[in-house]
């Protein structure tokens, strides 16, 4: 057990980050278990400890008897100071623990920049960073989360990946590991490793060989061993209303990113945004019904004490039952007075009134996402929404008393021009003259952000190339340029990191060396703009041999082989480039949720179907 003294923690900014013990926290005696399962997001606590499908994951592991699941997340810089100087490992948040002592340590990988902080947390657990490296004793080392559909830059650092969502699979994982372990270890560490792979949605690195032609290009990669699949797709809950759902979430000391109840209405989107990779990995759409998100609601308010909730998902004001979700909700909370959120929000499916009954309690700002400043690059991918629809929202919102309205975009999108960018401008100022004419004076803020596009793996932009950096600098210039009106803040993203994002997205395993000297430099905690340091990995890349552009500044061929092309969510090949002939006319596609199928192949594939309250066939 680790011991944590005042003298360290006294050093230390927030050392509630480290001390555990919160309300929900579940302990259990170690000697009693078979499994034991440390589960992290590479992220530093306030981060982790928001993460919606770690919260899951917790409680469905604690719930079984034989298995004890605790956190871990990143230090921060000046803990890892601290714990290095005095020689701690790692350690897990429930009973202080060291990281290399449990039975699996598995990672939520949400992003690209996380990648250093894994063989970060490697290396300060004491463990080697290399999966190959890894003696009989250490523990599995296991990946999940939406980067799984290109895990190449990181594979051998990994021992295997869940692909899909993580409650349909890990309950067989622990069955799997506890049968080996009682049988007394058949086949040491490798053996287990064949036994995961036989499962569904399990994806083993080891045992697949990456190979490339004369010119470095990536081949193929090619099957070890018989329990090797070609093709790995998700797993995924068919039935989400029957699935495993967080009841008691663990409430922090501090706050966090998401200090409040994340009540999880729905998973999947169909919307068909085609820059968006979540809408490909999480379809299909799959609702809860009225009644279990009643009773959840209930339970985890009673659990938890939180004033605060979150109706989530990815376009959370397309659940069917809204309307008397949240007057049900209100209802029920009002002496509580507790407070409801929707993050999502889609100009074509806002309704002010609805809006306006969820701040009763605390009212702020409005969050909406055109995404690209023109009708053309909206049509181009198949946003879906128009101006007019932004203007009738907005101008609801501010006839109610609204003055503060958020607009997020992106730039580098395909077929992007210096008028689509000249685009976003225009549109926030006139957002800025509906204020002014609705109310007869100004008091409006209106707060542009644009972030950096990043072609991403199993998109109709997968083959797309990447805005170089000078080309970003460029076009966030001409952004600032033409926004002159002082009601408009504009933000914007780093490009730097935009672009080793790019790199990581689709990437192969000659990454691996590169992050790895990177992360010997010292980066970590890459996604944090003042932990950033581009230098080292310039060094990193330079020292490798490996040419950035070669990943993210160049068109792919339509038949040339992909890295990623053997963890699958199970979308056809075909649909994601006739969407791409699609966006190229600016041609729309209609979302299959509530309509006809457009052929993406993942019902098929996967035997599942969409379950929503309002769809005509059921």
């Amino acid at each position: 057990m680790i011991e944590l003294t005042p003298d360290l923690l006294g050093a230390v900014t927030k050392p509630a980050r480290y001390t555990g013990g919160e309300w929900n926290a579940v302990h259990k005696d170690a000697a009693t278990v078979a499994c034991r399962f440390a589960l992290s997001m590479p992220d530093v606590y306030e981060v982790g400890m928001s993460n919606l499908g770690l919260k899951i994951l917790y409680e469905v592991l604690n719930r079984r008897a034989d298995t004890a699941a605790e956190r871990v997340y990143a230090p921060w810089p000046d803990m890892e100071k601290a714990m290095r100087e005095k020689g701690l490992p790692l350690y897990s948040l429930e009973s202080f623990s060291a990281i290399g002592d449990f039975d699996f340590l598995g990672f939520s990988l949400q992003y690209e920049m996380c990648y250093t902080n894994v063989l970060n947390m490697l290396d300060l657990a004491g463990l080697p960073v290399w999966s190959a490296a890894r003696g009989e004793d250490a523990p599995f080392i296991v990946g999940g989360g939406p980067c799984v559909y290109n895990v190449e830059p990181v594979a051998d650092f990994f021992d295997l990946f869940v692909i899909g969502e993580g409650e349909a699979v890990l309950g067989e994982l622990v069955d799997a590991f506890i049968a080996w372990k009682n049988e007394g270890r058949p086949g040491g560490r490798q053996g287990f490793l064949l036994r995961a792979a036989a499962l569904e949605g399990i994806y083993v690195p080891s045992l697949y060989e990456p190979r490339y032609d004369e010119a470095g290009r990536f081949k193929s990669l090619t099957p070890l061993h018989p329990a090797a699949r070609p093709v790995i797709y998700k797993r995924l809950l068919a039935d989400f209303d029957d699935a495993p759902a967080m009841t008691a979430p663990v409430v922090p000391y501090i706050g966090i990113v998401h200090d409040r109840i994340m009540l999880e209405l729905f998973r999947g989107c169909s919307r068909g945004c085609r820059f968006c990779q979540a809408g490909i990995a999480y379809r299909p759409v799959r609702e809860r019904s009225l009644p279990r998100l009643l009773e959840l609601a209930r339970q985890m308010a009673a659990a938890t004490g939180y004033d605060e909730m979150s109706l989530t998902s990815l376009s959370s004001a397309d659940y069917s039952c809204l309307e008397p979700l949240v007057d049900t909700l209100m209802a029920d909370f009002a002496a509580a007075r507790m407070s409801f959120s929707l993050p999502s929000l889609r100009v074509d499916s806002f309704s002010i009134e609805l809006a306006d009954k969820l701040q009763q309690i605390r009212k702020s700002g409005l969050t909406f996402a055109p995404e690209a400043g023109t009708q053309r690059l909206r049509d181009v991918i198949n946003k879906g929404v128009t101006e007019a629809d932004l203007m009738a929202a907005v101008g609801a919102a501010f006839r109610r008393g609204w003055k503060a309205v958020k607009l997020y975009f992106m730039m580098g999108l395909p077929t992007e021009t210096d008028e689509d960018i000249i685009g976003i401008a225009d549109l926030a100022k006139k957002v800025v003259d509906l204020y002014t004419e609705i109310k007869g004076k100004r008091g409006v803020k209106v707060t542009v952000s644009v972030s950096c596009f990043v072609p991403k793996p199993y998109t109709p932009f997968q083959w797309f190339p990447q805005n170089t950096l000078a080309e970003f600098d460029r076009k966030q210039r001409l952004l600032k340029e033409h926004i002159r009106d002082r009601a408009i803040q504009y933000n914007y993203h780093d490009a730097r990191v935009s672009r080793l994002e790019g790199v990581m997205a689709r990437g192969d395993r000659r990454l691996a060396a590169v992050l790895y000297e990177a992360w010997r430099a010292g980066a970590k905690f890459d996604g944090w703009s003042d932990q950033f340091r581009e230098e080292y990995w310039l060094s990193a890349f330079e020292k490798c041999g490996v040419d950035p552009a070669v990943y993210n500044e160049r068109t792919r061929d339509f038949d040339e082989p992909l890295p990623w092309s053997h963890t699958s969510p199970g979308v056809e090949t075909g649909f994601l480039r006739r969407e791409w002939d699609k966006a190229m006319a600016a041609s729309l596609t209609a979302d299959c949720r509530r309509g006809d199928c457009t052929g993406c192949g993942v019902c098929q594939r996967l035997g599942v179907r969409v379950v929503d309250g309002r769809r005509q066939d059921g």
